[in-house]
């Protein structure tokens, strides 16, 4: 592979990352259609958030893989995945089912982080860090677990697991900004 197809933004992964933020309106869209007895939109838009969610593993191993590492990945990746789940939070919210503090704890964490990287950016990418990437897996699972209608086939204590779930989400979620910010103080400019 010649050094400018493995520096050039147009590749596989950022197209990979950029079919993910694609996905958002349309899942968000599904979130918001009248449930019926089976719940079908409910399970179309799991499925859809599903998909979107586990690219973001195919688009870092291919890039990795291939050495298709870009710093627009570096900047998409984590917009794509603040995108799937800051709109399926504020949705949830919306319709009453995930508490406004938690969506807004969730919400302000990531939008300074990535705030930070925009401001650094002209120094240096931040590129995601091994509590970050923890903490979207988190994430994802808690909020497919939300978003998706397992409450009405399981017993009423899986309200306390999603319950659960979504305060250790919160808790890592503000813990690894916190590192965040620890990291950026020592950090040399």
């Amino acid at each position: 592979m010649t050094n400018s197809q493995t520096n050039s933004p147009w590749n596989l992964p950022n197209a990979i990352t950029t079919a993910r933020i694609l996905l958002v309106p349309y899942f968000i869209w599904l979130l918001f259609q009248p449930v019926g007895e089976f719940q079908i939109t409910r399970w179309i838009a799991t499925a859809v958030f599903v998909l979107g969610i586990s690219t973001d593993s195919l688009d870092g191993a291919i890039a990795r893989r291939r050495g298709l590492i870009t710093n627009l990945g570096k900047i998409l990746d984590p917009i794509a995945d603040k995108a799937l789940i800051g709109g399926a939070l504020v949705a949830l919210s919306v319709l009453n089912e995930v508490p406004w503090w938690a969506t807004a704890a969730i919400l302000v964490r990531e939008l300074g982080i990535t705030a930070y990287r925009f401001a650094v950016i002209r120094k240096r990418v931040v590129a995601a860090s091994g509590g970050g990437k923890l903490k979207t897996i988190l994430q994802s699972i808690t909020v497919g677990a939300l978003m998706s209608p397992f409450d009405s086939l399981l017993p009423a204590w899986y309200g306390y697991i999603e319950a659960t779930l979504l305060v250790l989400t919160v808790a890592l979620t503000l813990y690894t900004g916190l590192q965040y910010l620890v990291a950026a103080s020592k950090a040399k400019d």
